[in-house]
């Protein structure tokens, strides 16, 4: 022991550079186990065959719409709403050219500056309205579902009949009270995401309200009734992680539906003003009268953007719903050396 004690006295640098990696090795197989089991990270690795490329290829598309809405005033050359440049107004229904890669539209826009903002406004109303109808969704899920009773009764009938009714009416009846039908940037936002919103609530209300009866009866909720813990501290720390595990699936499956809803809004005039933001709604319903006559360009370019970003939000919520079903799930198929020992055990 003496000769040990001694040994560690004369290199008191080298254990402590020893044990200074040996907490590096720790903490970082932690960080690295706690990096791969961030969401979509941790899917990814779980992933193989078609259900791998099904959930990269939403990915990129979704990534790649993220960065054009970010990176938009600096990918176009001009702004959604302008009409004219150094040499003058803009030709009106012009073919794809040097000057306008895409063409421009009968009201003499350039149709890639207006895609490429179009891009920014969807990305942003439908992530205002897929927060909001999360937040009212689940409090009033948890509530009626935990209190039950004559309130229970009445926020069940209110969503039952929202739901019943048709998402493009209901958003359109909504998208008038709140703004007349048009509106400039901010308030077009709102008034657009307040519309898809009160479509999305009851979807979220009645998951989250189907889980929490469920929850309340479990013997970890009861006894945390029994010991007098209050009703908000049992909604938020056992109550609403368990109803909500579900949600980021129809999270995905909703966002797809709020584009699609926004585009109806804005085909239908109901959306957001033109000469305030980029709308890809508007600019199909105003590329209609050109089919006739030939001018591809105005509607196809839009028309694809829907389809492109509807199809990667599509993907990726498919993906995670087959990931997150056992029996939809695709396994990995054990290495050779695995199943040669298997078979092997299995004929002895």
């Amino acid at each position: 022991m003496s000769e040990i004690r001694s040994e560690v006295e004369e290199r008191p640098d080298q254990v402590e550079q020893e044990a200074a990696a040996a907490d590096v090795v720790v903490h970082g197989s932690s960080v690295e186990a706690r990096w791969k089991k961030l969401p979509l990270i941790w899917q990814l690795r779980r992933s193989v065959g078609l259900q791998r490329g099904m959930l990269v290829a939403g990915l990129v598309l979704c990534v790649g719409f993220v960065l054009l809405a970010v990176l938009a005033p600096v990918i176009t050359p001009y702004s959604y709403n302008q009409l004219s440049g150094p040499d003058g107004n803009f030709p009106r229904q012009a073919p794809p050219s040097a000057q306008h890669i895409w063409g421009t539209t009968v009201g003499g826009y350039d149709v890639f500056s207006r895609v490429i903002w179009g891009a920014q406004t969807a990305l942003l109303t439908v992530a205002v309205a897929v927060v909001a109808s999360i937040f009212l969704g689940i409090a009033l899920g948890l509530v009626s579902g935990y209190l039950g009773g004559w309130l229970d009764r009445v926020l069940v009938t209110i969503a039952d009949a929202i739901y019943a009714m048709p998402s493009l009416l209901l958003a359109i009846v909504v998208s008038i009270i709140i703004s007349g039908g048009q509106s400039g940037f901010l308030p077009g936002i709102l008034a657009a995401a307040l519309s898809i919103t009160v479509v999305f609530v009851p979807q979220y209300f009645r998951v989250v309200r189907a889980e929490t009866v469920r929850l309340k009866a479990e013997p970890f909720v009861e006894s945390a009734r029994v010991i007098g813990t209050s009703i908000p501290r049992i909604l938020g720390q056992h109550v609403l992680r368990n109803a909500t595990r579900s949600l980021p699936l129809i999270i995905t499956l909703n966002a797809s539906e709020a584009i699609l809803t926004l585009a109806g809004l804005g085909f239908l005039g109901f959306g957001i003003n033109p000469t305030a933001a980029a709308e890809w709604g508007y600019d199909l319903n105003r590329a209609i009268a050109d089919i006739a006559s030939g001018i591809w360009w105005t509607g196809i370019f839009p028309g694809a953007a829907i389809v492109l970003l509807v199809l990667g939000i599509t993907l990726v919520g498919e993906s995670l719903n087959d990931l997150s079903d056992p029996r939809l799930r695709i396994r990995r198929r054990p290495p050779r050396a695995v199943a040669a020992a298997t078979a092997k055990g299995d004929r002895a």
